[in-house]
């Protein structure tokens, strides 16, 4: 079997050889990616394989033997710490923990694919159910596809004027309701202050809302509850006219532009320009968190100085660098600072994956599992 894919469950079935697998250190990401990558290059000729399939889902990684009769492995996605790849060798590797392990102790499972460009496309779909389980973890941070900004969050209590700190809390507890009323202005005179009550309920304000009121009003009281630095009149009004605006006004106003939800069932192509752009996460997410990842991890983004323009978001050892990706006078792509033009995207990816040229690092295809 060379590929299939199973749209009910979101499985996609892949066959490869599996070579076998090795404790790896637990050191910090950069290190233990050198280490891996001289591990999978002394293992290339390994002779001994075992012909398997490999079930990738958001749910995790499962190896069948070829005839998918007999489960030889299963590692559930939050197990798996990273992916990894050589086109060069054809091979395929990921790092997990194994069941009934420490967390520390972590594993390399090595597969060899029958060329380079299969050993990308497992490499691929591992790195795609990373982002799709991201995305289902962190449903806040999905693009929205009407205008391609994030969503905006529901109304908390953390955001839309209500008091924040422990002082602004305690300041609504119940007031005392005598004596409260006898304000400053009754110290220091001599002279009897003379009103016409015409209730007793104008002496005594029986509800703590207005003996509070009340004292605001004559300045005896004052409480940070209502100088909450996020309790302002603009966001008081903005939140008053969402609450009163009608539920269903915005849906009949508003056409729902219906888009397929992001899949494993992908074209080649499609998948890897989903995982490069980090399809359906916001790119302000999907740039937050390639700090965090390998070194020459990248990202295919608008440039933040021409959108109209795509760019790769690089992280060097410099930091995170953009360089956009230009059309030459004969319609060949090329990268910003680098002179050798390419046919397509593809094929300007793989090049700097293979070799670094001008760039402080060579292109990463390995990625985090966030």
């Amino acid at each position: 079997m060379d590929a299939t894919a199973d749209s009910a469950n979101g499985t996609v079935t892949r066959s490869a050889e599996y070579i076998g697998s090795f404790p790896v250190d637990d050191c910090c990401l950069d290190e233990q990616i050198q280490k891996l990558h001289l591990q999978l290059k002394s293992l290339k000729r390994y002779k001994r394989r075992r012909y398997v399939s490999l079930k990738f889902s958001i749910k995790g990684v499962k190896v069948y033997n070829e005839d998918e009769t007999t489960l030889l492995m299963a590692h559930a996605l939050q197990r798996v710490s990273l992916s990894i790849a050589r086109p060069s060798d054809a091979q395929f590797a990921f790092v997990a923990h194994n069941p009934g392990t420490p967390d520390t102790q972590l594993y390399c499972h090595l597969f060899k694919a029958r060329h380079a460009r299969a050993a990308q496309f497992l490499n691929m779909l591992l790195c795609r159910c990373f982002q799709l389980c991201y995305l289902e973890k962190h449903p806040e941070e999905a693009e929205d596809k009407t205008s391609g900004k994030k969503p905006t969050r529901n109304p908390s209590l953390l955001n839309h004027g209500f008091p924040l700190s422990v002082n602004a809390l305690v300041s609504f507890r119940r007031a005392p309701a005598q004596g409260l009323l006898s304000d400053k202005k009754t110290v220091g005179s001599s002279k009897p202050s003379v009103e016409i009550v015409s209730s007793s309920d104008d002496v005594f304000p029986t509800s703590p809302t207005l003996v509070r009121k009340q004292a605001m009003r004559d300045k005896v009281l004052r409480s940070g509850a209502y100088r909450s630095f996020t309790c302002t009149p603009v966001k008081q009004r903005h939140l008053q006219e969402r609450l009163n605006a009608p539920q269903d006004k915005g849906q009949d106003s508003v056409p729902v532009c219906r888009v397929r939800a992001p899949s494993l069932a992908e074209t080649e192509e499609a998948l890897a320009h989903a995982v490069w752009c980090w399809a359906g996460v916001s790119s302000d997410c999907s740039s937050s968190l390639l700090p965090e990842d390998v070194l020459g991890s990248y990202l295919l983004c608008p440039h933040p100085k021409d959108p109209s323009v795509e760019s790769l978001l690089i992280r060097f050892p410099s930091g995170l660098v953009s360089l956009a990706i230009k059309t030459s006078s004969n319609g060949r792509l090329f990268l910003e600072k680098c002179r050798i033009q390419f046919e397509s995207l593809i094929a300007l990816i793989e090049h700097y994956t293979e070799t670094r040229e001008e760039l402080e690092v060579p292109l990463s295809c390995a990625r985090v599992n966030h």
